[in-house]
């Protein structure tokens, strides 16, 4: 497959110099430009190379982990059922948390329930050891 690393490259510059960071809070699920990425890791997809993902641990007004969502139902210990009320099913990427500054959200889709929030967290320390 063909990537534009160019075009991706354009955006975040863009992001970097002009954009702002929006509020956010541990368990929302936001559209995030993860732009494009090296062989398997999750890719965004569109104009603003985006994925929905979901804010998992907060550090700051800045930054936080990012879980990256799919629609794609997976089981195992890398993945994490998750439902946000709305009908579609999505499935955390646990294996592929990272550090992401605000200046990527753009559009917030929804937020995790205190006890799935909760039964993630287990499942993610769970694979951490």
């Amino acid at each position: 497959m063909n990537k534009d690393f160019k075009k991706w490259h354009n955006k975040k510059a863009h992001l970097h110099d002009n954009g702002t960071r929006v509020f956010f809070h541990e368990r929302e699920v936001w559209w995030c430009s993860l732009g494009l990425n090296i062989g398997f890791e999750q890719d965004g997809k569109g104009f603003n190379f985006a994925r929905p993902v979901l804010v998992f641990k907060k550090f700051n007004n800045e930054t936080f982990w990012a879980i990256p969502l799919t629609t794609k139902v997976k089981t195992g210990k890398y993945w994490f059922p998750v439902n946000l009320g709305d009908g579609v099913k999505r499935t955390a990427v646990l294996s592929q948390v990272r550090l992401v500054d605000a200046k990527r959200l753009y559009q917030k889709i929804g937020v995790l329930d205190k006890a799935d929030y909760q039964k993630l967290t287990e499942e993610f320390v769970k694979l951490c050891k």
